[in-house]
């Protein structure tokens, strides 16, 4: 459903400016959230949140791709943005992330260090102790740490 979801989203999302940075469908009892994380330049505002969910919810109710009912949610991917893509990681090198991956790399799931580099197969974070080099395909969460 996710794959359909940035097919039929994304484009729109583009043509109106904006990058679709993430899009998470969560089925719960009493009806599922769609949430569209998107983002630009200059940044998003509450009027870019409208202009996105008012666009989106017009495809959305002439293609029917979601069965039963569910809710509309348009946002920024605000500092601590997931990190999902190559592009995103490509993005945000030399910064601070957080990972967490679907099994143990070298006794551990979970890594916090400085994004060194990324390539379309592996990240390679500075972290306390040296450097590692995680699969993307293996990242279960990825996150910007940004530091305050």
């Amino acid at each position: 459903m996710r794959e359909q979801l940035i097919e039929l989203l994304g484009p729109l999302v583009s043509d109106l400016g904006y990058e679709l940075w993430e899009l998470e469908y969560v089925r719960r009892a009493g009806g599922a959230v769609l949430r569209l994380y998107i983002d630009s330049p200059g940044g998003i505002s509450l009027d870019d949140c409208e202009r996105v969910s008012h666009a989106v919810s017009e495809r959305l109710d002439s293609a029917d791709p979601i069965p039963g009912q569910y809710t509309l949610e348009v946002s920024s991917p605000g500092l601590d943005r997931v990190l999902r893509t190559f592009a995103h990681f490509a993005r945000f090198a030399g910064e601070r992330i957080r990972v967490e991956m679907t099994r143990p790399v070298d006794g551990r799931k979970r890594f916090q260090g400085q994004l060194i580099e990324a390539n379309d197969r592996e990240i390679t974070l500075d972290v306390e102790g040296g450097r590692v080099t995680l699969s993307i395909d293996e990242i279960h969460k990825a996150r910007v740490a940004p530091q305050m």
